[in-house]
């Protein structure tokens, strides 16, 4: 599994890595039950620690994106379409945040915001 980690980022690794294994379930790239690095595995990789690998791997499996069999490793979880477009619609929620924040930084009020929005919805 290629994954690319920015040491310099103001991310934290764990969070590149849990970001980056939902992305390539999200996008098909893994399929349900497919078995993942294990941790020593990914974290020698990636040179990182595998204490932030498994952090990665549980925050994983607490939001049902993977399941662990202790002593057989961690596979993709079945692929919940619900889940899966709950996650994508919290991103979007999460990137309108983002540029209403950057719409009120420049001075423009929920109107003007508004405004905005719809003429970019039109195109």
């Amino acid at each position: 599994m290629k994954l690319i980690i920015n040491h310099s980022s103001m991310q934290p690794i764990y969070e590149q890595i849990v970001d980056q294994v939902k992305g390539k379930i999200m996008q098909g790239e893994l399929q349900a039950d497919t078995p993942l690095p294990s941790v020593r595995t990914l974290s020698k990789e990636i040179k990182v620690s595998a204490l932030t690998v498994k952090k990665a791997y549980d925050a994983l499996e607490q939001e049902g994106f993977i399941i662990t069999i202790h002593g057989k490793g961690s596979y993709v979880a079945f692929a919940n379409q619900q889940l899966l477009l709950e996650e994508r619609k919290k991103e979007v929620e999460a990137d309108l945040e983002i540029a209403i924040r950057k719409g009120r930084s420049c001075g423009m009020n929920n109107q003007e915001l508004k405004e905005l929005f719809y003429l970019v919805l039109e195109d």
